[in-house]
């Protein structure tokens, strides 16, 4: 909620206007209230569009919220599942994000990315990895993915959000590894391989983007405040 429906759109135009997306998949999360603006100020350029949000009904008395059915009309390509500042402060949790997940996966071809992440008390308890461990099993535990379906995992630090603060390489490559484990314990090693992305999201900028992308397991990266400056995020398109 950083942006007004003007601005959305006006961000949109820029980067069709200026990012170079021959070799890397760049894809714009709008609000749901430019959804459509923005989709048509991408035009056909290649960039790829997806919501913030979405319900795990299709009908019925659910103010306020947007089905999957329209974001499919819409045109999205991904919604983001679960991300934390939904999780802490409208009180998401893993069953929700778990009907949100089976939903979009019911629908036509949106691939759901589905935030998980610890908090700096669970961090400072040791218990990040349990967290984290436990935050995949509900959300996916019995979660079944055809063979043209693909899921993108995007591990976001609670405490490294917005903060400047951004997970040492070596850390992050760490809990990436305990995610891509216990992914494998849920789907099995073929569909991890296959039909599921692992990316990192948490103050990524310019300046520390390459030391991300070049980790193992990390297949992308879920950027926040960095992509609202056109210029910065043009540095960190072009970096990789």
């Amino acid at each position: 909620m950083k942006l007004g429906l003007q601005e959305s759109i006006d961000l949109a135009e820029q980067y069709k206007k200026y990012l170079n997306i021959d070799n890397v998949e760049v894809a714009i999360c709008a609000s749901e209230f430019a959804l459509t603006g923005v989709k048509k100020a991408i035009g056909k350029s290649g960039l790829k569009f997806g919501a913030q949000n979405v319900f795990w009904e299709a009908k019925g008395a659910y103010t306020g919220e947007m089905p999957v059915e329209v974001l499919t009309e819409i045109g999205a390509d991904f919604v983001i599942v679960g991300h934390s500042e939904r999780r802490q402060n409208l009180l998401e949790n893993y069953q929700m994000i778990h009907q949100k997940v089976k939903a979009v996966l019911g629908g036509q071809n949106i691939i759901p990315v589905v935030c998980v992440g610890e908090t700096v008390r669970d961090r400072e308890t040791d218990k990040a990895e349990y967290v984290i461990t436990e935050q995949l099993q509900q959300s996916l535990g019995g979660v079944r993915l055809l063979s043209d379906q693909k899921v993108i995992i995007a591990y976001e630090p609670i405490w490294a959000i917005g903060t400047g603060q951004a997970i040492k390489p070596e850390d992050a490559q760490n809990m990436h590894e305990v995610i891509h484990a216990s992914l494998v314990d849920i789907f099995g090693i073929d569909i991890v391989k296959k039909q599921i992305r692992i990316i990192y999201g948490g103050s990524v900028d310019s300046k520390n983007i390459k030391g991300f992308a070049s980790l193992d397991n990390v297949d992308g990266l879920l950027i926040g405040g960095a992509s609202l400056d056109v210029k910065e995020f043009k540095k960190m398109v072009d970096s990789l």
